[in-house]
């Protein structure tokens, strides 16, 4: 990505090279291939160096637009985020304000959810997880109904196990103090013998 450069400020952002016409003269699409550097900084042309810093996951922030900035004295151009913000970890209520605004539904009141929180969609993902673990085996369970053959007891271990582990999950989700928290959750590292883990942990395999 490029930009132009006209009186001392970016004119134009240039996302992929394309045919241009700089004052009175036109140039093809393959200078930014060709041309060194200084070749495209003479007629105005700057190649952009990207400070991606202050992106954060968008999971769990709301991330700035770029901006652009031009040092003459440096001969640079570059793009940079904002300080991002945080998307909210908990439940937003409908305030009174905008209850008595109209802007909330009819029959809502400060205790009635306006946006679900991160907590809240992560917990229903964890939900949904398990319930698709615990689908795999539900044949066992329909079979003993039916037929009254045996549950393995390897099979009902686990789904004991699956029932367990997303109970810690939600707790864990739950008790998160704010978006950082739980950010670091779900963060996976990899300590000195090699093995990477998060703190949330993971669903028991089965045979394992």
């Amino acid at each position: 990505m490029h930009a132009i450069i006209t009186d001392g400020s970016i004119s134009k952002i240039i996302n992929h090279p394309k045919p241009l016409v700089i004052g009175d003269v036109q140039y093809p699409a393959r200078i930014f291939s060709v041309w060194t550097a200084s070749e495209l900084a003479a007629i105005g042309i700057y190649e952009i160096t990207f400070d991606d810093s202050k992106k954060k996951d968008e999971t769990y922030y709301i991330n700035t637009n770029q901006t652009f900035t031009y040092d003459a004295d440096a001969g640079t151009v570059t793009s940079a985020y904002g300080d991002a913000t945080a998307k909210a970890h908990a439940d937003t209520n409908w305030t009174q304000a905008q209850i008595d605004d109209g802007k909330a539904p009819e029959g809502a009141d400060t205790d009635t959810v306006a946006v679900r929180g991160l907590k809240y969609n992560f917990i229903q993902v964890i939900k949904q997880q398990a319930q698709g673990l615990l689908n795999q085996t539900d044949w066992y369970i329909t079979r003993k109904a039916e037929k009254n053959t045996a549950i393995p007891s390897a099979i009902t271990t686990w789904r004991n196990g699956i029932r367990t582990k997303q109970a810690a999950m939600e707790t864990l989700i739950t008790n998160a103090s704010d978006t950082p928290a739980l950010e670091t959750l779900y963060t996976y590292t990899t300590d000195s013998d090699g093995v990477t883990s998060r703190p949330l942990g993971e669903f028991p395999v089965l045979g394992s």
